[in-house]
């Protein structure tokens, strides 16, 4: 690997294990793109103001004269800021180092060197996709009245109005709708300037050389087309011979068509999206909450449970991966979210602070397996939340103890514990139990000892597998081409070797950042 190549993966690792770095990054793209970050709401607010703030200025110049501060404000500063958070989103829009690192590692594993030129084209591929989109776009346009010495530059003060579609979620939704439907706008498209094209020629040729007519030019002809087949009709100008007003009928009917066919498409598109407009919002009321219990499953142990935590004053949100019996908890007046109580994914999608926000979980679903699954679930994320889950089958109450509840009580009496104090030390679950839940976020990884760990590390026992809740199943050893399972601590790890190892996929990751600067950040 050449020095050019060597720096960049260097340069990669440390972005990586850099904390200031990484937390700065992540604050700016919650700020610019987490709709659930608390202070998104205000930067919206400002960015709001600073748009509207700019049309009024631009209108204000037409017919009076303006103060030469609020033009200079109006050039410079809104132009500078929405410059600034341009480059942000570019900045932000994906995680280089993260490129760079699964390149390098990638082409480690696979035996072949790691090409600095690929990757940057490949940067550059990607950094490209966002500068072409549509709100990569508008964002620079309006970035243009930075260069006011252009006065045609000014109108472009005009796109900043698109940008609100970034910062108002109604306008949001609106548009993601809009975007199901993008087949039937783009034939509806092609269908009106056919329509339109035809008519045009068709109009012009009929009244273009009678004296009576309003019609004397091809875009007097195009105008009149577009003004009659959208139903409009001014009346500024109209067909004065009898074959002009046998195409107008033909296009007002078509017209209707048009009218009728966009309003089907955008009526049925709100239809199909109402539902997940509703759960969006739904979540998004939920991850505001500041202390809730969180109910696991909605059955009819459940709805005493809820009841009477209600009935004490506290707030209940309710999981569950059936939409009928979300449907019913929510007409019933409960907070409920259709969503795998189950799914790592879920609590991520919520986002919700397990450790801050909520209380306790209750799994209360009526199949001890689905219960263990969803405690694992929790522990892999938060090992001190207090847990509890009700027992249908005694065989399965050491799954549930070694998944990490705190409680475990029978179905008749899960009411009357509900109320008292959960308390109780996390524990850790079983291998065997990890295994089965792989997409809880349990993976079996091999990772290639490369020659960076190798100036760190020399035997097993050095690699700190308790610290980070990994487990070694074994060495592969290419020169000897033999698997060694379970490898003592004080086994020898050469350049070239290939670890398999298990557990959580973000302690893996975290455990992988480690061998290569050894350093910990857990």
């Amino acid at each position: 690997m050449n020095f050019l190549a060597r720096w960049t993966v260097d340069f990669s690792y440390y972005l990586r294990a850099n904390k200031p770095y990484q937390n700065i990054k992540t604050f700016f793209k919650n700020l610019l793109d987490n709709n659930n970050y608390p202070y998104k709401r205000y930067f919206d607010m400002m960015m709001i103001a600073l748009i509207f703030t700019s049309v009024f200025i631009l209108i204000g110049e037409v017919k009076n004269d303006v103060h030469e501060g609020w033009k200079l404000f109006n050039d410079y500063v809104v132009s500078l800021i929405f410059l600034i958070e341009y480059l942000l989103r570019l900045w932000t829009y994906s995680d280089n180092s993260e490129l760079v690192i699964e390149s390098y590692e990638k082409s480690l594993y696979l035996e072949r060197p790691f090409s600095f030129f690929r990757i940057l084209r490949k940067l550059i591929r990607v950094k490209l996709k966002y500068i072409t989109s549509i709100a990569a776009i508008i964002d620079l346009l309006a970035i243009m009245p930075f260069f006011h010495q252009l006065r045609l530059l000014r109108i472009f003060i005009l796109f900043r109005v698109f940008k609100l579609f970034r910062y108002t979620k109604s306008l949001q939704h609106f548009a993601k709708v809009l975007a199901v439907k993008k087949f039937e706008f783009v034939t509806l498209f092609v269908f009106a300037s056919i329509i339109v094209f035809i008519s045009s020629v068709l109009i012009y040729i009929m009244e273009a050389n009678n004296p009576n007519s309003s019609i004397n030019t091809l875009f007097d002809a195009f105008y009149w087309s577009i003004v009659t087949i959208f139903t409009v009709g001014y009346g500024d100008i109209t067909p004065a011979t009898d074959a002009g007003r046998a195409v107008a009928i033909l296009i007002i009917i078509s017209g209707i068509g048009v009218i009728s066919f966009t309003t089907s498409i955008i009526v049925s598109a709100f239809t199909e999206k109402l539902d997940e407009i509703k759960e969006s919002q739904h979540i998004a009321d939920v991850s505001k909450i500041k202390k809730f219990y969180l109910v696991c499953g909605y059955d009819e142990v459940s709805v005493s449970v809820v009841q009477k935590l209600i009935q004490r004053g506290n707030k209940v949100v309710i999981l569950d991966s059936s939409s009928e019996k979300i449907k019913r908890a929510q007409s019933e007046g409960f907070t409920a979210l259709n969503l795998d109580p189950a799914e790592r994914a879920t609590y991520h999608k919520i986002n919700i602070d397990l450790k801050r926000q909520v209380k306790a979980v209750l799994c209360l679903r009526q199949d001890d397996v689905a219960n263990v699954y969803t405690a694992l679930s929790i522990r892999s994320m938060n090992s001190e939340i207090k847990l509890l889950s009700i027992l249908m089958s005694i065989n399965n109450k050491k799954k549930l103890e070694a998944a990490g509840v705190n409680e475990i009580v029978y179905t008749q009496e899960v009411v009357g514990m509900v109320a008292k104090e959960l308390s109780g030390k996390a524990v850790a679950f079983e291998a065997i139990h990890a295994l089965r839940s792989e997409h809880l976020g349990i993976h079996l990884e091999e990772l290639v000892f490369d020659e960076r760990m190798s100036e760190k590390f020399t035997m097993v026992k050095e690699f700190n597998l308790n610290k980070f809740r990994i487990i070694l199943m074994g060495i592969y050893k290419k020169e000897r081409e033999r698997f060694f399972f379970n490898p003592l601590g004080e086994s020898i790890v050469d350049e070239g070797d290939i670890l398999v190892i298990m557990g959580d996929k973000s302690l893996i990751k975290e455990f992988t950042l480690y061998l290569h600067t050894k350093k910990a950040h857990l």
